[in-house]
């Protein structure tokens, strides 16, 4: 009989929770994965892609016994002491994963109902972004600094992708609280310049989508995301 193949590598799964987590974002997973790489979720948005990644790993894992299962009981070997004694094991396996992607499920909703609360309460009169702002702010959270030239006395922002953005965009979002500079840098040599947690609060709310609030995660037969499944 040959060897049980190794797990996968953990890559973006999709979970039962992914439609409640883009319906109260506006994005899609690889969005959010992809705006937590860069810097731009504040606090909150960021604990919870954190979490959901630990979710999406956990279910390759269920995913993977269960491939598994079904591969040794598909009648490609023959059935046996040792087949019977895998299968046995297989399961074992398939409930830890199980157990270990419950309790995942369990923390992605431990961080995403404050954000739903949140957003179910938040005022529909604040001011949004413009557009131009927006676009900024996503370049200043690659990176940048704000730079004097030597001979004319003009500052503007560089950012790490090559944008250039105005001293006036920059003066606008700091007095909003969106934006800070790191002042203990000469300017002539680059101050570096970094979103706030308003500020990314800011950015990921306005490229939110108008969304409604979606069903909660439906339990498995017999538990419920808050109940451990129970072993055999």
């Amino acid at each position: 009989m040959p060897p049980e193949p190794a797990p996968p590598p953990a890559r973006r799964a999709v979970s039962p929770l992914d439609h409640r987590i883009e319906a109260v974002t506006g994005h899609d997973i690889d969005t959010l994965w992809a705006y937590r790489d860069r810097g731009v979720l504040d606090k909150p948005h960021a604990q919870l892609v954190d979490q959901h990644r630990e979710l999406a790993k956990t279910q390759t894992g269920v995913t993977f016994y269960l491939r598994l299962l079904h591969r040794l009981s598909s009648g490609e070997f023959d059935v046996d002491d040792a087949l019977l004694a895998r299968i046995d094991r297989t399961v074992d396996q398939l409930e830890d994963a199980t157990d270990a992607r419950d309790a995942a499920a369990r923390k992605v909703l431990a961080a995403l109902e404050p954000i739903e609360a949140a957003a179910t309460a938040s005022a529909p009169g604040a001011k949004p972004l413009s557009t131009d702002d927006q676009a900024a702010m996503l370049a200043i959270a690659g990176g940048a600094k704000l730079y004097e030239h030597l001979l004319t006395g003009r500052m503007s922002v560089t950012t790490a992708s090559g944008t250039r953005i105005p001293h006036t965009t920059l003066q606008r979002l700091e007095d909003a609280g969106l934006v800070v500079r790191d002042t203990g840098h000469p300017v002539h040599a680059g101050q570096p310049v970094a979103l706030t947690d308003a500020g990314r609060a800011a950015l990921f709310a306005a490229r939110r989508a108008p969304t409604t609030r979606a069903p909660k995660l439906p339990a498995r037969s017999g538990t419920s995301p808050s109940t451990p499944a129970q072993r055999r």
